[in-house]
């Protein structure tokens, strides 16, 4: 198979970093072997994501970028893995964003080719079960095609994967059930500003250009992953605990935005107090100069439009309850991740929980408002998109509507409904345990009943499942008037809530409109 070279750029000046996209044709040999095929790891909602049979340590991103944000990037993957099943005598990695130039196994040179979304991987041996394998994929990156990852900016680019656009990016096991850690290097001409999720560990310079590396402390779930390349200026300071904070914000626009992004520290504080200890090595908003109509809980870096930022369209407490939202979800969902897609509720559900309190506090609706108004929606949500932890697979030839209400407002609905049927005291206790039990690692709904079961100190499986996976909305406990109808006029009916019709339209993800 011939892959066609993406030249972008005068031969000699760029490519030092990621190594330049050059025409390679692999003849696939091992006849013996059936023809590659797109694999997965058999998730409900995403049957083609995640690959089997390995177990992915690291990822070292490499991306070269030349200034244009329309012309793809020269990069480099290296994966570092661990093999599960073995002999194994191929295998396959999530890609679709990008040419393949070569592939190397440990060194030796490895043939590859496509199925579907997936790039399979032939090594030069059979991997054996329990070895370390290292993958080196040079490739592009090409931040113009339909639903990738890549956001362009005014100046620059950023990320925004979630949930299934990560391998649109850069090839990877691309499911949050295989979390690894990340090492970010990226080569941008003087004058730009590039900062990753994590910590940065080196700068240099290479002709007129600036190398910049970052590590992630923590694992991450691809869909996290966050890399700013713009003309930016970074907003430093100090949070809770000494926690480091760093914004990157449009330069010219830190007089305008500083005054939000000074609300961070004090609401970190407000968080610990409910979830713990802040479970990552630092934090801050990236305000982009884009408008997404979503912004994203990228793992130490939430994506923000710069404009929602800034602009006094909506009440302070409606930008701020949003702020949290994106905070919130470092606890559920970064550092605790779904297991599978179905498990999205336990992300979407608390971060829209803490949305609500925290508005709640600082002039909002109250919860008791919020609640009441999508309960009475939810026999809607639920007939429309699936229950809570059961939504509707996408339709044939269509994409799931994963972000839905039901994700959102309807799982909120399910934690105020465990909250009456435990009392406040013991859904605190949860809420605290949760993400600690939990922490850099995966879990599943059963976890949670599990969880709430042990802290309740009754079994709450029968409750939570009639909620969590019932056609229809049962009876809110403590509330017999709460009824399934649509109201004349709803509370949260009004700009910057999350009614029916919006559910978090600020949150829509670009790739599930």
């Amino acid at each position: 198979m011939a892959l066609t070279a993406l030249t972008r750029s005068p031969a000699g000046r760029r490519g030092a970093l990621a190594g330049t996209v050059t025409v390679t044709a692999l003849a696939l040999v091992g006849a013996a072997l059936p023809a590659p095929t797109a694999a997965g790891i058999g998730d409900h909602l995403f049957p083609q994501l995640g690959n089997p049979g390995y177990d992915v340590r690291t990822y070292d991103l490499s991306f070269d970028y030349d200034g244009d944000n329309s012309k793809p990037l020269n990069s480099r993957t290296v994966i570092e893995a661990q093999v599960t099943a073995g002999p194994m005598e191929r295998f396959n990695l999530d890609f679709a964003g990008g040419e393949v130039s070569s592939v190397q196994v440990d060194g030796q040179p490895a043939q590859h080719a496509r199925a579907g979304e997936d790039l399979v991987v032939t090594p030069r041996t059979p991997l054996r079960r329990g070895a370390r394998m290292r993958v080196e994929i040079r490739h592009t990156s090409d931040p113009t095609i339909k639903n990738g990852g890549w956001v362009r900016t005014k100046d620059g680019l950023a990320m925004a994967n979630q949930a299934d656009a990560a391998h649109r990016v850069f090839p990877s096991n691309d499911h949050p059930a295989d979390k690894a850690m990340f090492t970010f290097r990226v080569r941008a001409p003087r004058g730009l500003t590039v900062v990753t999720g994590g910590l940065p560990t080196g700068r240099s310079r290479v002709g007129q250009d600036t190398v910049w590396t970052y590590r992630m402390v923590h694992p991450m779930a691809t869909e996290l992953a966050q890399v700013s390349i713009g003309r930016s200026t970074v907003v430093r300071s100090k949070g809770p605990h000494g926690l480091p904070l760093r914004h990157v914000v449009p330069t010219g626009q830190r007089k305008a935005l500083e005054p939000v992004l000074n609300e961070t520290s004090r609401q970190i504080a407000w968080m610990e107090r409910r979830a713990g200890k802040y479970p990552f090595e630092n934090y801050g908003l990236l305000a982009a100069e884009v408008e997404t109509g979503f912004e994203l809980e990228t793992q130490t870096l939430s994506l923000f439009e710069h404009k929602l930022l800034s602009s006094r369209k909506y009440p302070d407490w409606y930008r701020e309850s949003l702020m949290m939202h994106e905070l919130a979800h470092q606890w559920y969902g970064n550092s605790v991740s779904p297991h599978r897609w179905t498990d999205l509720w336990l992300n979407e559900g608390h971060a829209t929980w803490y949305e609500w309190a925290y508005a709640a506090e600082r002039g909002g609706f109250s919860v008791d408002e919020r609640a009441r108004a999508s309960y009475e929606q939810s026999d809607a949500w639920r007939k429309r998109y699936g229950p809570p932890a059961a939504l509707f697979p996408a339709r044939k030839s269509g994409k799931i509507q994963l972000f839905s209400p039901i994700v959102y407002n309807g799982s909120a609905v399910v934690l105020y409904a465990l909250r009456e049927r435990i009392g406040k005291e013991a859904f605190a206790r949860l809420e605290r345990a949760w993400p600690r039990r939990h922490r850099d690692s995966t879990a599943t709904t059963a976890d949670f009943i599990k969880l709430a079961s042990e802290i309740s100190g009754k079994d709450q499986s029968a409750f939570l499942k009639k909620w969590l996976y019932g056609k229809t909305t049962p009876p809110m406990p403590g509330h017999p008037d709460w009824t399934q109808k649509k109201p004349a006029k709803s509370p949260t009916a009004k700009p910057g809530t999350d009614s029916a019709g919006s559910a978090r339209a600020l949150e829509r993800h670009h790739n599930h409109p």
